[in-house]
C-alpha cells in the first residue's frame, strides 16, 4: 500500500467492486479522484461487469472529502479549478456509467464524500455514517457536488447542510433520501451490499441501462455546470480566509 493511497477494482460474478483508500481518513487527492473516475468508466465499458460497487477501505470514515494538503498547495485559479474538476469528473463518470453504481458507506462522509454518496444510484450505510458539508465554513462552498446533493436530497436539505455545516446523522440522511438503507453494523452492511449487488448482477443489463438513463434525465447540462462550479471553488480557495480556515481545521 502506498502512502498516497490506492484505487483497486475486483471483478467477480458480474460485480465490479471498486475500492479507494487514503491513509488520511480516505480523503481524495487528485490522483485518487482521477483513478476512481477511470475505474468507473472502465467498469461501465466492460461487458463482464453487470453492476458497480464503490467503497472505501479501512474501518474509519467513508471519505473525508478533499485533500487539505493539495488545497493548501494551490497557487492559481487554474490549479484550483483543475483540483475541483477531479470531483466533477468522478460524479460525471458515475452518472455516465450504464450500470448501477452502488455505494457502500461504513463511516462518516464529509464534503466531497457526501457528493460521491449523492451520485450513487443506490447507497447503503451504517448508523455511524454521519454526513457533513464543511466547505462554506472553509471559505468556499459545496459548488461542484451541489447538483448531485440537491438532486438526491432536495433544495431544502442541501441548503441547510451547506449553510450551517453541522453534522447530520445517518438516519437523517436516510430520511432525506441520500441513503437508501441504513444498517446497524459493518457486518450487516457488508451482507446487505453483497446480496444486493448479486441480485442486480442477475438482472437484464439493457433494462438497467435504460432505467438508469431515466433516473438521470435532466442532468445533461452537468457537463457544463460542474466545470463552471469547479471554477468558482478554484478561485475562492485562493483567499486568505480559506487558507487560514483550512490550516486551522487541519491543526485542530
Amino acid at each position: 500500500m502506498s502512502d498516497n493511497g490506492y484505487v483497486r477494482t475486483n471483478l467477480s460474478d458480474g460485480i465490479a467492486a471498486i475500492e479507494f483508500f487514503h491513509p488520511k481518513k480516505n480523503s481524495l487527492p487528485g490522483t485518487l479522484l482521477a483513478d476512481a473516475a477511470a475505474a468507473i468508466d472502465a467498469a461501465g465499458r466492460d461487458p463482464e461487469a453487470r453492476v458497480v460497487v464503490l467503497r472505501s477501505g479501512g474501518e474509519g470514515p467513508f471519505c473525508a472529502g478533499a485533500s487539505f494538503d493539495e488545497l493548501l498547495a494551490i497557487r492559481t485559479a487554474d490549479q484550483g479549478t483543475d483540483f475541483f474538476m477531479g470531483f466533477a469528473r468522478l460524479i460525471l463518470a458515475m452518472r455516465a456509467c450504464p450500470k448501477f453504481v452502488v455505494v457502500r458507506l461504513q463511516g462518516k462522509a464529509v464534503g466531497g464524500g457526501v457528493g460521491v454518496a449523492a451520485a450513487a444510484d443506490y447507497a447503503l450505510a451504517t448508523e455511524g455514517a454521519a454526513i457533513k458539508l464543511s466547505e462554506f465554513a472553509l471559505g468556499f462552498g459545496p459548488f461542484v457536488i451541489g447538483p448531485a446533493v440537491e438532486r438526491k436530497m432536495g433544495v431544502s436539505a442541501f441548503s441547510a447542510m451547506a449553510i450551517d455545516t453541522d453534522w447530520r446523522s445517518a438516519h437523517w440522511a436516510g430520511e432525506k433520501g441520500l441513503y437508501n438503507r441504513v444498517l446497524p453494523s459493518v457486518p450487516e452492511l457488508d451482507a446487505a451490499v453483497d446480496a444486493f449487488a448479486a441480485k442486480l448482477a442477475a438482472t437484464n443489463p439493457e433494462a438497467m441501462a435504460k432505467l438508469k438513463a431515466i433516473f438521470w434525465r435532466g442532468t445533461r447540462d452537468w457537463e457544463t455546470v460542474l466545470p463552471e462550479r469547479a471554477r468558482m471553488s478554484g478561485e475562492l480557495v485562493l483567499s486568505e480566509f480559506t487558507s487560514a480556515a483550512i490550516d486551522a481545521f487541519r491543526r485542530g
